[in-house]
């Protein structure tokens, strides 16, 4: 069996991928500003300066497109604990470090934008969103405990799985964090907030894309050890955002209206990215790799059928609100 890379070893093979990428970033990516994403004319003040507090009359947003807001801020806003993962697993010499730094200041934006649109818009209660951000924030986020126990069956004791297991893990977040934004601006039946979050989308598939970059580079320089950490995320993923407040009512709703739910996990964004990488047609993994392998379609086929019986009951359950529906409806 080869040895396995050190992460000092990683991350000097990968430092050229990390260039190149970090290069190929700053071509494609374009500039943008927070405040030309919002309505500011629809602005006013609260009652601390003669105005109105915060009613939920004066919101235009729906249910569903609450909870996505506010969970898709709320995972914007734990940024400092992102900023900190990924700056311990690359380091902050060099390519990596201006990625880091570069990352962290687009990833800021949408933070500021979101929350902007919101109270501007009285979109949802400022202070309960307040409140959850500062839980939220409080309490931080860390991959390892994200991943739970099994995060330590993959490290060979120099914390070698850190920077594999970090950009695998951030490809599929940043893929899936595009999806929910931009199905969320759908939602929302609001052009204001639709051109807003298609904007952030659009920095979140950059994002990611750098990242599938760096990932495809280890799979190539490490095919078993990339594999195993690509097999361990994909296995265990959650949103970064699974422990904010009502983040499983939340997580729910939008499941259950299209926001973002197992088939747009397993077809828009696990499905996608393991096809970019080849998984299932290369031809450099080692025994112990082909086991992975082997455990990573038998994952998949359960996701799939986890998916249909999530279908299943979810068409039940909006069958059911209808049928509701139309009852007090006739009844009135």
């Amino acid at each position: 069996m080869a040895r396995e890379l050190t992460q000092l070893e990683l991350l000097k093979e990968l430092a050229p991928a990390a260039e190149e990428n970090v290069n190929r970033h700053l071509r494609t990516t374009r500039n943008w500003h927070p405040h030309d994403y919002v309505p500011w004319d629809e602005g006013q003040n609260f009652a601390a300066l003669g105005g109105k507090d915060w009613d939920p009359e004066q919101s235009q947003l729906d249910e569903v497109a609450k909870a996505a807001m506010i969970t898709n801020l709320l995972t914007e806003d734990n940024l400092p604990s992102y900023h900190r993962e990924i700056a311990e697993n690359f380091t902050m010499d060099d390519a990596w470090g201006h990625w880091v730094g570069r990352w962290t200041a687009e990833e800021n934006r949408h933070g500021i934008v979101m929350r902007d649109y919101l109270v501007v818009t009285r979109g949802v209660d400022p202070v309960a969103l307040e409140e959850a951000r500062m839980i939220h924030m409080t309490n931080g986020y860390s991959s390892i405990a994200a991943a739970g126990d099994r995060a330590s069956e993959f490290d060979n004791g120099e914390g070698s799985a850190g920077i594999l297991r970090s950009v695998a893990y951030v490809t599929f977040q940043e893929l899936a964090t595009r999806v929910s934004h931009r199905n969320t601006g759908k939602a929302c039946n609001d052009p204001v907030a639709d051109r807003m979050l298609q904007r952030i989308a659009a920095d979140e598939n950059l994002h990611m894309v750098f990242y599938r970059n760096i990932c495809g580079a280890g799979l190539d320089l490490a095919p078993d050890q990339t594999l195993r950490a690509i097999y361990e995320v994909v296995s265990n993923f959650q949103m970064p955002g699974a422990g904010m407040p009502n983040f499983r009512r939340n997580g729910v709703l939008m499941a259950k209206h299209g926001i973002y739910d197992l088939r747009q996990h397993l077809e828009e964004v696990i499905e996608p990215v393991l096809r970019k990488w080849r998984i299932f047609e290369r031809e450099d993994f080692s025994a112990q790799g082909e086991k992975i392998r082997e455990d990573l379609a038998a994952f998949l086929e359960k996701l799939r059928a986890d998916t249909l019986k999530f279908e299943e009951m979810r068409d039940r359950a909006l069958a059911r609100e209808a049928a509701k529906r139309e009852k007090i409806s006739a009844a009135s």
